[in-house]
Order: C-alpha cells, then sequence, then structure tokens
C-alpha cells in the first residue's frame, strides 16, 4: 500500500527518475519541464517496463500504482501521470476511462473514433462544458508516494481541429483560448495546460 506522508520528498538536480508511460507524446512533454532542473527522465518503454493494469477508481489510485510499480521495479523514484477528459454532457464522462474509450480488440488506440463517440453521445445536449484534469505521482521505492493534481476548464468541439498533441486534444478549447490543444505548439499547449498545472504543483514541493 501506497505510504502518503505529509511532508513531500524532494529531487534534487543531478537526479535520475523513470517516467512510467510507454507514451511518447507524455515523455517529450514532460522532459522539456523537467530539463531546467537538471532531472533526467527515463522511459518506462526504454527500459523494457510492462505497464500495470490501471485498476484505480480514480486518477489518484492510477498514477500512484503506475509510479509505485515502476519505482519498485527499478529502485528509482519514478513519476507516473494519469489524466482524463471529462465532459459535463456525459457526466463527467469519459474522465478516468479516457484511455479505454480509445482502445480497440488489436490493444492499439484510435481516439479519433473515441472523439467521435463523445459526439454522438452529447448530441442534443447544449452543454459544451469540458475539462482535462492530470494528476502526477512521485514516487519511491520505499512506498513513499506524493501526488499533485492540475486542472483545465474549458468546453469541447467537433470535428476535431488541428494535428498537434495527442488523445483528445483536438477537440478540447481552454477557457482562456479560442485554439484546441490540437492547433497549439507544444509550446503553446505546455505554457498552461492541466499537465503543466499539476508540475507546476510538483515542482514547488519537490523541485528546486
Amino acid at each position: 500500500m501506497a505510504e502518503q506522508a505529509s511532508r513531500p520528498r524532494r529531487l534534487p538536480p543531478g537526479s535520475r527518475l523513470v517516467l512510467a508511460t510507454h507514451n511518447p507524446g507524455k515523455l517529450r512533454e514532460l522532459r522539456r519541464l523537467f530539463e531546467p532542473f537538471g532531472v533526467e527522465l527515463i522511459g518506462a518503454g526504454e527500459l523494457g517496463l510492462p505497464a500495470p493494469a490501471e485498476t484505480g477508481a480514480s486518477l489518484e489510485e492510477n498514477a500512484a500504482l503506475k509510479a509505485l510499480a515502476a519505482a519498485r521495479a527499478t529502485g528509482l523514484p519514478a513519476l507516473a501521470d494519469d489524466s482524463g477528459f471529462f465532459v459535463a454532457a456525459l457526466g463527467g464522462a469519459p474522465g478516468v476511462k479516457s484511455a479505454d474509450w480509445a482502445m480497440l480488440p488489436d490493444g492499439r488506440r484510435d481516439y479519433r473514433a473515441a472523439m467521435a463517440r463523445i459526439a454522438r453521445e452529447a448530441a442534443g445536449n447544449p452543454d459544451r462544458r469540458a475539462a482535462f484534469r492530470c494528476v502526477l505521482a512521485l514516487a519511491w521505492p520505499d512506498g513513499h508516494v506524493d501526488v499533485h493534481p492540475g486542472e483545465v476548464v474549458g468546453s469541447w468541439v467537433h470535428p476535431p481541429r488541428g494535428e498537434g498533441g495527442f488523445g483528445y486534444d483536438p477537440m478540447f478549447i481552454p477557457a482562456h483560448s479560442g485554439l484546441t490543444f490540437g492547433e497549439m505548439t507544444p509550446a503553446e499547449k505546455s505554457a498552461d495546460d492541466h499537465r503543466s498545472r499539476a508540475f507546476a504543483a510538483l515542482a514547488a514541493a519537490a523541485l528546486g
């Protein structure tokens, strides 16, 4: 069981950190964020680590279990991200099941089909509110875990717009912009998205 303490642990410059993801987009994005702090990120895919089943009932639980699995397998501190796309007209779905909505029978993910499903199931409902939420969990091999949430609110559009980002990015317009995440450059998106907000909380607690 994860040990959650009141005082977050810190990562000094020069630390090596395993990123518990096989998603190259997330790895690139988080490497950019950690680079100024002198922390080296190593992807779980680069180490040949298996992806644990995401059996948690919340973003926090899923992020923690992924981070702990990577930390215990490598003996290094590990970071995991769990994020979800929450649509008000669907009662918050796909939410914690966002990746599952895109899963194909062969194990690949088709987010275009998942976005079309959202538009289909929300058809006729004028409520276009949506939010991206992210939790970053930082874990150590001894079971200590710190979690840091971030959220961006906005609205969804269909058909999707833009070829950038990944996942549901092309159908989400944050409230602070007229562009979808898919239409933004990586720098524009990471300046104020849900993952960068979660990272800001992590940085304040664990870096620098």
